[in-house]
């Protein structure tokens, strides 16, 4: 399977960016702080939970944590920070993957669901979570906007980040609604260091469609995890979804 490919032991000891990035402590605080806040008294199931940099620190708040993680090698690195009583880990896929239990809260961070490669697979993943959450349960989902007005005429790439020592640049095919972002990181030396990640987009339009299929309601879309008003500008979203 591809997401194994990916996922695999070199990434998995390499992910984690601590201090920065999406590790940086006012990213990782606003989001534990809005997932704390609605899970509420229940429980919570993150799909992808990876080496736990969302789950860590929310299991350290109290609430109870379970995780479904395709990954055994990001597993691993979890297991580093959390014991599995802490943090129970399901092995599978989040589209089709069970965990015991219903749950408050289901959530997907850092445009995890467009890891899923089709459409269909995207909306057995708000089933999935639809079949996990108590009534009036929530669905969060983070993820980013495509990029596609910064294409110009006749060209398929967008950098994203240029910063020393490391370019990263998107490549998109519209038929399929696939990207694939190129991470280049530059050493002191002439060697390069390349990693590519295959998504499928979706706009925010396509995926409350999905979220209705599957039962939900959208009842909040923010720009950031702190709540910032979303924009046609905007580069990213949270959306939150509700069973009634």
């Amino acid at each position: 399977m591809w997401q194994q490919e990916i996922w695999d032991a070199e990434t998995a000891r390499r992910y984690d960016t601590p201090g920065r990035g999406m590790f940086a402590p006012q990213v990782l605080a606003a989001t534990v702080d809005r997932l704390a806040g609605l899970a509420g008294a229940g429980a919570a199931l993150e799909f992808a939970v990876g080496t736990g940099r969302v789950a860590v620190p929310l299991a350290e708040r109290g609430v109870p944590f379970t995780g479904i993680e395709l990954s055994e090698p990001m597993i691993d690195q979890l297991r580093g920070k959390a014991d599995a009583d802490t943090i129970p880990v399901i092995v599978g896929d989040m589209a089709e993957a069970s965990a015991p239990g219903r749950y408050s809260l289901v959530y997907l961070v850092y445009n995890t669901i467009s890891n899923l490669l089709d459409q269909d697979a995207q909306i057995a993943c708000f089933h999935n979570a639809a079949r996990h959450l108590v009534p009036g349960g929530r669905f969060v989902i983070e993820l980013g906007v495509p990029e596609l007005r910064k294409l110009p005429p006749g060209q398929d790439a967008v950098v994203f980040t240029n910063e020393p020592g490391y370019l990263g640049v998107d490549t998109y095919d519209p038929l399929r609604q696939h990207l694939i972002s190129h991470h280049v990181e530059f050493t002191e030396s002439r060697q390069a260091r390349l990693s590519r990640c295959q998504q499928r987009y979706i706009w925010p339009a396509e995926l409350d469609l999905m979220a209705r299929l599957a039962g939900f309601e959208l009842e909040a879309r923010h720009a950031d995890w702190s709540g910032a008003e979303f924009t046609a500008e905007s580069p990213a979203h949270v959306s939150v979804y509700r069973l009634p």
